[in-house]
């Protein structure tokens, strides 16, 4: 007589299998993380001891166009949308020789001034990772994709020290209006777990909590909306700046390699131009930006398009420090505008721009929390939504699926990747005044028709 387990027994079960599984890929994340960033950080610093170690740009790009055309054209792809298009088209599964060639290819294009971020590699290195456990375990389907959103979640939380943030960002990044709740729990432990295991190996973070707040008043409010709808505006500005450099790199009729030289050629002429800070990650400019410092006003426009340059011309590399280096610098650019503290502006841009071009407003507003503190944070939030908003159906990352119209008056197919949406109004007369007629008369008929 076969005895049936009940309910309570198999969730208990279910929790332990997952907490033990999430605490095992954080803790090869976080080790892995930290290897990577370490490098990152030797190469970084092996290029300071050189004015113009820039100049060798045009080397690294080619350096990496070679790796992958003629050495591992298996390994094709980089950075966080080629994980988000493995776990939308191929259950999360990763090849593993992904992991060493995206390692070398991110170190070359960074160490050389390519401008691009870390937390990309950091998490198709760990969901890289978590998909060879995944591999060991013969786990298949749903499974196989909650370990690979740990490895990602994982790679988040111990490259910028925000365990909490780099959680639901590993769950929210995939889908635009949508959470996985499934994969709280196991991102939230792989999470910690590899954000604690980093610090333990001597990973250092940033954190700069923000000490001067305004006293609330309405006009500080309206500043803070305006700021959301700005940075927003930033956000559409640096995902268009990313389609259009990889739409030029398709339209230049030449070998990937002499595409390599000519936009690292091209990029070293700008750098002499308008100095080096716009190459590598550029982390000196963002705690410039956010402890008030001088920033050039055209800051955030110069990095989107290194960054753009660099990506869609062989570069290797993430678009999360570029993100922020945007954000934060807009911040320090609008605060002159609308008479607001630098360094308090800096910070809200700095988390604001995730939400837009990423999609992930939840996981930038508790970030606010974790590095600025929690007196900034509802500000931060207000402004992160309102950016979300503003960017509209398209990201920074084109394999996004979107689940959610970001208005009731657009049309688009919802269920497809941002990168094929094609954004419509839903009505002739296209003028501000008759979009805020139509939308009026709209909520009015749903009103009486009830929800």
């Amino acid at each position: 007589m076969q005895r049936k387990l009940k309910e309570e027994s198999v969730i208990f079960i279910s929790v332990l299998k997952w907490i033990l599984l999430a605490t095992a890929v954080g803790a090869i994340v976080g080790v892995s993380t930290t290897l990577f960033v370490k490098s990152l950080n030797f190469g970084a610093g092996l290029a300071a001891r050189y004015d113009y170690f820039f100049v060798l740009m045009p080397l690294g790009l080619l350096a990496s166009v070679l790796i992958i055309k003629y050495l591992f054209p298996q390994a094709a792809g980089h950075g966080a949308n080629m994980v988000i298009s493995s776990i939308h088209k191929n259950d999360g599964k990763i090849k593993p020789l992904v992991i060493p060639v995206e390692f070398v290819r991110t170190f070359i294009t960074l160490s050389t001034g390519g401008s691009a971020g870390k937390e990309g590699p950091s998490a198709q290195i760990g969901a890289g990772l978590a998909s060879l456990v995944a591999d060991l375990l013969r786990f298949d389907g749903s499974d196989r994709r909650k370990l690979v959103i740990c490895g990602i979640s994982g790679g988040f939380s111990s490259v910028f020290g925000t365990p909490l943030a780099g959680a639901i960002f590993g769950m929210e990044v995939l889908f635009v209006g949508s959470i996985r709740y499934e994969v709280l729990l196991p991102s939230f432990v792989a999470g910690i777990i590899s954000y604690q295991v980093s610090s333990w190996m001597g990973l250092t973070y940033f954190y700069n909590p923000i000490t001067f707040i305004p006293v609330f008043s309405e006009a500080f409010f309206i500043k803070v909306i305006i700021a959301g709808a700005l940075f927003g505006l930033c956000s559409f500005l640096l995902v268009e700046t990313l389609r259009l450099g990889k739409k030029a790199s398709n339209a230049v009729r030449l070998r990937e390699e002499y595409k390599a030289l000519l936009a690292g050629s091209v990029l070293v002429v700008l750098s002499f131009i308008f100095s080096g800070k716009y190459n590598g990650l550029g982390l000196d400019v963002i705690q410039s930006a956010l402890e008030g410092g001088e920033v050039p006003w055209y800051a955030f426009m110069m990095k989107s398009l290194f960054t753009s340059a660099t990506l869609s011309f062989g570069g290797s590399g993430g678009i999360g420090t570029p993100i922020f280096f945007v954000g934060a610098t807009a911040g320090s650019a609008f605060s002159r505008l609308l008479d607001m503290d630098p360094a308090m502006l800096s910070a809200i841009g700095f988390v604001a721009l995730l939400a837009g071009a990423a999609n992930t407003p939840i996981a930038a507003s508790i970030m606010a929390v974790e590095l600025f503190g929690a007196e900034v944070a509802p500000y931060a939030a207000v402004a992160c939504v309102i950016s979300y908003i503003i960017t509209g159906h398209r990201s920074a990352y084109p394999s996004q699926v979107l689940a959610v119209k970001k208005s009731g008056s657009i049309l688009v197919e919802v269920g497809g990747e941002v990168s094929g949406t094609k954004p419509d109004v839903e009505y002739r007369d296209r003028s501000i005044i008759g979009v805020i007629r139509h939308m009026v008369k709209k909520d009015r008929r749903e009103g009486r028709d009830g929800p």
